[in-house]
């Protein structure tokens, strides 16, 4: 019967190819537009880094915690087919108001460039993510399911390959949209005035999603489509209630114990329920430690990324910026999941290994923690090479003579000579409590002493001229620069006001003697342009930077030749990364690794290990794992600041290895089961009770039950 319903392909029932291209498209929707989701928050809203990400990680986290909400309807009320089409509908009407909301020319009436009322934009915006989170929660415990649906007994191998192919689906749909949607963020779009797409980068994902939609609902003839079994859930609340409450009411001696604590159910509930009920249980048992790995690997997106803006993205010929570095894990799942399918796991089976599900999840932890060690050594060659930031009630302080006489500058403890146009090879640090007297003088001018305050934990750095003048910049930069970018400023040395136009960026009016503040720009050779009254207009006003590498900084002081004509020169205040980017290769090919044997695998036991009426209960309980993972995270990122990044790392690596040994050992009482095969067991019970009910005198078989 089930045989013929099924068209079959490579004997896999032709209705898979539906699901899992729904899969790739909805997981390409919802990457692409995750992706871009921070830089939209930033540049568009203007919040800051610290809002958006607040509110980016609690998008994430609902996104995982919806998939129980997802469950239930389709469990116990729509069912999984109608769960996925109506929720599918909700999250494409999220995605296409997204879209809408960054349409800058909905309330940009007087035609500036900027909306002008911003908080239509917000509201909007946050409609859209609730109904983004609620539409991809609620889907994603039922695709998976579903398609496990789709088999007959007896195609475990079948199923398990496929659990293994949907996982490559997600992975390529997540690579493709990092590609992609940035390449679309950049077109400039807009009716009265152009700036960066974001409804183009928002809108490409939506109608993706829609197309998702429609894939999946073509191929509705073919699926096997089981129906929900009544509210399960409250069923299984209700049970586990009345158990607790009758085993406390039976606390005494004198009642007999009895084998499971859910047995206390019995004079209530069938005993059909109760197994269930216990499959689940032991299932759930089993995640609680799991939420540790998820802790880690979701660090690739913000931890590693940060180590990976301290280091060079120049590997060959290729020029990598730090935030591109996450591809790297989707491209290594594309490649490894089906070595592992077809390779690894083939030949560990030949060597008459049994590499259960349980073991392949434990050994999956065991690399994701050698990650983090590896993570940590790296941190380890970087934080060698990094400068050193005053810390505390420090201050540093560098010199730069910006005058055309030699300088002399007595500080405590040291005394420099400075030529023109030169400066001190590095900071010098002091304890602002100590800091006693600096005086400055050129040959023939009497001694001045700097009196200025100097503001502690920072940067400062001290102009000096003839004959005996000064000025004390704060530099305001006391950590490398964030996204491997470079920090350049200029020192104006002729008397009138300057301004500089850097590759799009403008330091406005600098004034005679002093400093702008750092601006930043990304790896390349760039392009300024000097204006003032007082440049001849014969000069040429354009020059160009040499070639900015990752995370450096540099001072660009700008003065008169005999022409009158600007001439520039520049000096280092902090030195490139050096590092390389490669470096973080191997680290994140072991977490890979371990997530290829720890996420496709768990997908699968889940499923197989659940009964017939609640496996997307069990999907679901799987994605709360996930979401107790961000949720770690972001407690952990928000109590303790561990001075030394590479000690987080390893205190990270260890707390995943002692999980890993707790959950080694848990698995080893766990028993695998045939959900299928003791549900069919109560079938043929149930058979043979009616059969005596109707017929009395057939009992001869009743008494040889088969043992369960």
């Amino acid at each position: 019967l089930g045989m013929s319903k099924s068209q079959g392909c490579f004997g896999y029932p032709l209705s898979i190819f539906f699901i899992v291209a729904n899969e790739f498209c909805e997981r390409f929707s919802y990457y692409g537009m995750r992706g871009i989701l921070i830089l939209y928050f930033t540049n568009f809203f203007s919040w800051d880094d610290n809002l958006s990400t607040a509110i980016y990680h609690t998008f994430v986290a609902l996104c995982y915690l919806t998939p129980i909400l997802g469950a239930l309807i389709a469990d116990s009320w729509l069912g999984k087919f109608k769960t996925i089409v109506s929720l599918s509908i909700v999250y494409t009407i999220g995605q296409a108001v997204i879209s809408v909301s960054s349409i800058n020319d909905l309330t940009d009436h007087n035609h500036d460039g900027t909306p002008d009322s911003l908080p239509v934009h917000v509201a909007l915006s946050m409609i859209g993510l609730a109904l983004i989170a609620l539409g991809t929660g609620g889907i994603k415990p039922c695709v998976s399911a579903f398609g496990g649906d789709q088999f007959e007994e007896g195609q475990e191998k079948q199923r398990n390959r496929f659990f293994s192919i949907f996982y490559l689906a997600i992975n390529a749909g997540s690579l493709l949209s990092t590609i992609i949607t940035p390449m679309l963020r950049v077109q400039q779009c807009g009716i009265h005035s152009k700036q960066a797409c974001y409804p183009l980068a928002f809108g490409v994902p939506a109608a993706l999603m829609a197309v998702s939609l429609i894939v999946f609902i073509i191929g509705s003839g073919m699926y096997k489509k089981l129906q929900p079994q009544g509210n399960v859930m409250s069923k299984v609340a209700k049970c586990i209630h009345f158990a607790i409450k009758n085993r406390f009411r039976h606390r005494s001696k004198a009642f007999p114990k009895r084998e499971h604590w859910l047995d206390w159910a019995k004079e209530k509930y069938d005993e059909r329920l109760i197994s269930q009920i216990k499959m689940v249980m032991r299932v759930m048992f089993l995640y609680i430690p799991l939420p540790m790995f998820w802790a880690l690997f979701d660090q690739q997106g913000s931890r590693w990324t940060l180590q990976a803006a301290t280091m060079s993205g120049k590997i060959g010929a290729l020029e990598i910026q730090p935030d591109q570095m996450q591809t790297v894990n989707a491209i290594l799942i594309v490649i490894m999941v089906p070595i592992f399918d077809a390779v690894l796991y083939p030949l560990i089976a030949k060597c008459g290994f049994n590499f259960t599900s349980l073991k392949k999840m434990t050994v999956g932890m065991f690399l994701a923690s050698l990650a983090f060690v590896a993570a940590a050594i790296v941190q380890v060659e970087i934080d060698k090479t990094l400068p050193v930031f005053p810390k505390g009630n420090e201050i540093q302080i560098k010199v730069l003579n910006i005058g055309n006489n030699t300088m002399n500058i007595s500080l405590p403890g040291e005394m420099v000579t400075l030529d023109p146009l030169s400066q001190t090879n590095a900071y010098m640090t002091f304890d602002v409590n100590k800091l006693t007297s600096i005086n400055i003088s050129s040959p023939g001018s009497p001694v001045t002493a700097v009196t200025d305050d100097f503001k502690q934990g920072q940067r400062h750095t001290l102009l000096v001229w003839a004959p005996n003048h000064y000025r004390v910049v704060v530099d305001g930069l006391n950590q490398k620069p964030k996204k491997g970018e470079n920090g350049i400023r200029f020192v104006n040395t002729f008397n009138e006001l300057i301004t500089i136009t850097m590759s799009g960026k403008i330091y406005a009016n600098v004034s005679s003697n002093n400093a702008s503040n750092y601006q930043f720009f990304p790896s390349g050779i760039k392009g300024f342009t000097i204006s003032s009254t007082e440049i001849p207009p014969q000069c040429q006003p354009n020059f160009n930077t040499f070639y900015l590498q990752f995370g450096s900084a540099y001072t660009y002081t700008v003065q008169r030749k005999n022409d009158g004509c600007p001439e520039v020169k520049e000096f280092e205040d902090i030195s490139a990364n050096t590092v390389n980017m490669a470096l973080q290769i191997p680290q994140y090919f072991l977490l890979t690794c371990g997530e290829v044997v720890f996420s496709v695998t768990g997908l699968e036991f889940s499923y197989s290990q659940a009964p017939s009426n609640m496996k997307s209960v069990l999907q679901a309980g799987w994605l709360l794992t996930v979401a107790v993972g961000n949720i770690i995270v972001l407690i952990v990122a928000g109590v303790g600041q561990i001075s030394k990044q590479w000690a987080e790392y390893i205190l990270f690596a260890a707390l995943l290895l002692v999980v890993c040994i707790i959950f080694a050992i848990m698995a080893r009482f766990y028993t695998y089961i045939n959900p299928a095969e003791i549900e069919a067991q109560f079938d043929e019970d149930e058979k043979k009770k009616s059969l005596e009910k109707s017929n009395p005198y057939f009992m001869s078989g009743a008494n040889s039950q088969t043992q369960m």
